[in-house]
């Protein structure tokens, strides 16, 4: 499917994926949340990482030298999390990024946020 969009006061045609269009079908599996042992296995494996037990949420934040430092480290993590088709809820101030990582398909915590976890840790590591 495609789908008209302005882009820089131009007009550009987009494929957007859809869950007929056949691409991506592990993205639309059922995600189940992380049970109890689960969590804490990965939480101890995620040893930067804050649980956020309101939101049943892993939160970490990065501190960089400056704003570009920190918006090429979101830059990196975007096309990340592009490939794992998963995102984070994030928030950026100054040299600062706030990263929550959360399922919401799942309720909760789960392997995705897992695997993303581990591999935004890799960037800076």
């Amino acid at each position: 499917m495609e789908a008209l969009h302005a882009y820089n006061g131009k007009q550009v045609w987009l494929e957007v994926a859809s869950r007929d269009s056949g691409r991506r079908p592990e993205a639309w599996a059922l995600i189940e949340q992380l049970d109890e042992n689960e969590r804490a296995a990965a939480l101890d494996a995620l040893a930067d990482w804050d649980f956020d037990d309101a939101r049943d949420a892993i939160t970490r934040r990065f501190i960089f030298r400056d704003f570009s430092a920190a918006f090429a480290f979101m830059t990196r993590v975007a096309l990340l999390s592009e490939q794992q088709d998963h995102h984070p809820e994030w928030k950026n101030v100054w040299n600062r990024v706030d990263i929550l990582l959360t399922t919401h398909d799942a309720g909760g915590l789960s392997e995705r946020d897992v695997k993303l976890a581990k591999a935004i840790d890799a960037l800076i590591d």
